[in-house]
């Protein structure tokens, strides 16, 4: 859901900060008053290019800003994937527009303007601008249809996507090794070469840390030597030694300990130290004692210990690698030593998978078969109550050459909303306001599996109005029970059917002309729907028109929304 909507310094508009609601939200206006603008700093939010003739009149740069709360999980993993991470569910995207490049952001850190897009087409639709619209994609019709279809297309997609994995694996696997015989046999002596360099090497697990630490101490021997020779004759019983030097200490203590209780405690601690100081001198020797030097035993741990970094370097960092590389390679070994067997299992085994593919492909296009004859028919339907009374609506599924890991189908919606005119891929409508009517009506009925939380819709009342502009309404009152709905109209029709209405308005002051956005309250969007429909006088006739208004679209969500 978009929260917030926050721009600065674009065109007319010095600063504008929206709260959006939940539902349906309308923005009304006078003609002039820069709906279109705000249209545009949307779009301009979503990533739609930008000239340096949009920034306004106070600074060097403008600033849209939209901040949206996200709920459904899937969307939250979607965003994950992409490395941006919702903070308490919620993203805030931003780009600052300057003369020559713009600053793009997304929960205050610097992404590349197609993140932006990629980002904001998971949360928000935007009708009126091409660009921005989802089902203008025909990557996402199939998507659409299957989430339609419900559970069952949802299983086998997720069977598919398994046994393609599998079978695209096997499929490279295959590619990689048709090698020749000559080329066979190289690769098998170079294999078997290696297997044999590291069964010889004979490696032990933690075998290198206690070589390092072996050839350290036989490396250092003579200074180790040296330094415990002096330590031991300042710890020691020799003349100068710490121990001759304890033990007198000790003596005369002892001669005066039983003269005062406090004398005797210092004697028991003097004797603790001697004793510690033995044994820490009897530790000394035993370690110079067992210490012998061998320059061959050095020479011999070197060696070894080169032997098992000349395998790391070819085989592994770490000897649980160099096995792993050990298990691969005999594999190798014994798919070469046997190559017809070998790829004769995997022709049966690619066979298999294929069956297995055809069978669920079948059951898929089955699936969205009956699913897009469903669709046909609702959409028509609406259509035909949005006036376009002739209008077509298919959803083509085709058969594709090669398996995909979505199965076997080419799946695109087609629509004629004149007769005797072609079906024709949605981008190919004319009007921004006819292909946001058709619009309206393929999101009404896909309402239910659609996940992108905001749709706006712009230019969806260009062109029509009484009964017609009632229907769109409604519509828009369906969508915003699932859905926040932001709809920037003229028509009283819709307005009065909002939960949210704002109005856009120009304000002068200082002998400046700027555009103000502000939320109505109950009474103030009565007025402005009296306005919508009466023009510049507002008497209590068109008021009480516009209270009626209210009160019939108020019915009618209630209907509705059931």
């Amino acid at each position: 859901m978009l929260t917030n909507l926050h721009v600065k310094n674009i065109a007319i508009i010095d600063e504008a900060d929206v709260d959006f609601g939940r539902h349906l939200n309308i923005l009304t206006g006078e003609t002039g008053a820069g709906k279109s603008i705000l249209a545009g700093s949307i779009g301009i939010a979503l990533g739609s290019r930008v000239s340096a003739e949009m920034i306004g009149r106070h600074g060097d740069y403008a600033t849209v800003e939209m901040a949206f709360h996200i709920e459904d999980e899937e969307t939250l993993e979607a965003l994950r994937a992409m490395d941006i991470e919702p903070e308490e569910g919620q993203i805030v995207i931003s780009r600052k527009i300057t003369e020559n490049r713009s600053i793009n952001k997304i929960n205050g850190e610097s992404v590349a303007v197609s993140t932006i897009r990629k980002a904001s087409a998971l949360c928000l639709d935007i009708h009126g601008q091409h660009e921005h619209q989802s089902l203008m994609h025909k990557e996402y019709h199939m998507d659409v249809v299957d989430r339609f279809a419900g559970a069952k297309a949802a299983e086998l997609r997720r069977q598919i996507s398994d046994a393609y994995g599998e079978y695209n694996k096997l499929v490279h696997e295959m590619e990689r090794e048709n090698s020749t015989a000559e080329e066979r046999a190289r690769e098998l002596s170079f294999l078997q070469y290696e297997k044999r360099e590291i069964e010889d090497a004979k490696l032990a697990e933690g075998e290198e840390a206690a070589l390092e630490e072996q050839v350290r101490k036989l490396s250092n021997a003579s200074v180790i030597a040296e330094t415990l020779g002096k330590v031991y004759d300042y710890t020691g019983d020799g003349m100068n030694g710490s121990a001759a030097a304890i033990s007198q200490a000790f003596r005369q203590m002892a001669s005066v300990s039983e003269l005062d209780e406090k004398l005797e405690v210092m004697r028991n601690e003097l004797m603790d130290i001697e004793n510690l100081l033995s044994d820490f001198n009897r530790e000394i020797s035993d370690y110079m004692a067992d210490f012998n030097f061998d320059e061959s035993e050095l020479r011999q741990m070197e060696e070894r210990l080169n032997l098992i970094r000349s395998c790391q370097s070819k085989y592994g960092k770490t000897y649980d690698d160099i096995m792993d590389y050990l298990q691969e390679i005999t594999a190798k070994i014994d798919k070469f030593s046997d190559y017809e067997q070998y790829m004769e299992a995997c022709a049966e085994r690619k066979a298999r998978l294929e069956e297995k593919l055809d069978r669920l492909c079948g059951e898929l296009t089955a699936v969205r078969k009956e699913a897009a004859a469903q669709l046909e028919k609702a959409i028509t339907e609406t259509l035909a109550e949005l006036n376009f009374e002739k209008a077509r609506f298919e959803v083509s599924v085709q058969p594709l050459e090669a398996y995909t890991q979505k199965g076997k189908d080419d799946v695109e919606f087609l629509v004629s909303t004149n007769p005797g005119e072609g079906l024709y891929p949605l981008g190919k409508v004319a009007s921004g306001g006819e292909l946001s009517r058709i619009m309206l009506a393929v999101k009404t009925v896909f309402a239910d599996v659609d996940r992108i939380g905001t749709l706006i819709f712009d230019e969806i009342d260009v062109g029509i109005s009484g009964r017609t502009a009632q229907k769109v309404s409604e519509k828009m009152s369906i969508l915003g029970k699932e859905h926040q709905v932001i709809c920037i109209t003229h028509l009283p029709q819709i307005a009065a059917m909002a939960d949210n209405h704002f109005v856009i308005e120009k304000v002068t002051s200082g002998g400046e002309v700027r555009t103000e956005i502000r939320a109505l309250s109950d009474e103030e969007s009565e007025r402005e729907l009296a306005r919508m429909l009466g023009g510049a006088e507002i008497t209590e006739a068109v008021l009480a028109n516009a209270r009626e208004m209210k009160r019939f679209a108020n019915e009618g969500k209630e209907r509705v929304r059931i």
